[in-house]
């Protein structure tokens, strides 16, 4: 095995895909054409919202559903700090400032506890956030209905980060029916649940939200009568009525993700019953798994195991020693306030506490629908064998 990687994700691409991707090169169409709009509807109808905007990434659906909220100078948003740059980066890109929101250690998910401390000091200092994005790591969803009672009481918006939780639910819904959020955003990078090359779409309820991030996506122009300044000068006519950008999602992207799409609930039982089969054997080792809430059901974009390590060199030791036996251990993720640059923003590690434990302990070890049973047990084995040689 040690001449084979075993990726901590990957796409699982069928003919099917390669089909509707060959399909959409011999058409008329490679960008701004059907099967965009047609991506959209199926996600919408998929998640149970009224809206979807697609893009050509994640980040930048972010971006785009903070500016549709109207974050701008001077705001604050929060997040979570156990994931990816990206979900606080986008509020940086509008000229806010970020701070972040400590982490429940059993789920790695925002802490509600922690949001509703942090909230009731902001309210005294009069620094309260105009936005909080809760990030549902490795599948499983926040508890958005307590967000959300938090939402209503201090007067934010939510944009649920759902970058790795398409397909996932909460408390019996779709993560993406907005039912506690005024949108949610999804990845389609390839090693998510499913992809579309790279891409991204921001769902919501609201009619206004939908309209204005597809306008952003677009360079800020329209060619509706209802927006324009004045009457249309020709079929050729359109205006920019705000600065936007070229976040589009191309006609390729979009033939991909509607044929992935086929295959959501099937990647996503197949990824449940690979992530039940390691929980029974590393929990019966002593080894920690991410704890499930029972009003959740995982997409399980990613199996995150907590080890104690004792020093960190132990803990890259393991991840080093797993990769050389052919299995991507990984990381996610760094908490993003030790990165350099927000370092010299001013942020201290000391303030979030469980996110430190959560970075010395946490430990990704593959899943994926192209595992074979013989991958599984080689994980297994490989990942108890380098734990009882170095713990």
């Amino acid at each position: 095995m040690t001449n084979k990687l075993i990726p901590y994700g990957k796409q699982s691409i069928s003919q099917d895909d390669i089909n509707a991707v060959i399909d959409v090169l011999q058409s008329d169409w490679l960008t701004q054409g059907p099967k965009v709009p047609a991506f959209e509807s199926a996600i919408a109808e998929y998640c149970g919202a009224n809206h979807a905007c697609a893009t050509n990434s994640a980040t930048s659906a972010l971006h785009i559903a903070c500016l549709a909220l109207g974050v701008g100078i001077g705001d604050i948003v929060w997040t979570s700090p156990i994931s990816f740059v990206a979900s606080s980066n986008c509020a940086l890109y509008c000229g806010a400032s970020v701070d972040f929101v400590d982490i429940d250690l059993e789920t790695g998910n925002m802490s509600v506890v922690a949001l509703k401390e942090k909230l009731a000091i902001a309210k005294q200092n009069q620094q309260l956030p105009k936005v909080v994005i809760p990030v549902h790591l490795a599948g499983q969803s926040c508890d958005m209905a307590a967000i959300n009672e938090l939402a209503k009481e201090y007067g934010f918006k939510v944009i649920e980060d759902a970058s790795h939780a398409i397909g996932a639910k909460y408390k019996g819904n779709p993560v993406g029916s907005c039912d506690y959020s005024d949108i949610t955003v999804f990845s389609f990078h390839p090693v998510k649940i499913i992809t579309s090359a790279e891409g991204g779409m921001a769902v919501t309820n609201c009619e206004t939200l939908d309209k204005k991030m597809k306008r952003l996506r677009s360079h800020g122009i329209t060619n509706h009568p209802d927006e324009m300044t004045e009457p249309s000068h020709g079929p050729w006519y359109y205006q920019q009525i705000e600065l936007g950008f070229n976040y589009r999602m191309t006609e390729l992207q979009a033939a991909l993700g509607l044929s992935q799409l086929k295959q959501l609930d099937n990647f996503i039982s197949i990824r449940n019953q690979i992530a039940k089969d390691f929980d029974k054997y590393f929990t019966s080792q002593g080894l920690e798994p991410l704890k499930q809430k029972s009003e959740s059901y995982s997409s399980y974009h990613l199996y995150i195991l907590k080890i104690n390590f004792t020093t960190q060199q132990q803990q890259a030791q393991m991840v080093t020693r797993l990769r050389e036996q052919g299995v991507q251990a990984h990381l996610h993720y760094i908490p993003i306030f030790l990165q350099p640059y927000y370092q010299e923003l001013g942020f201290n590690k000391c303030d979030f506490s469980q996110s430190m434990q959560y970075y010395q302990q946490a430990m990704t070890i593959p899943l994926h629908p192209s595992l074979s049973s013989q991958d599984i047990d080689y994980i297994k084995q490989a990942v108890l064998k380098t734990y009882q040689q170095l713990i």
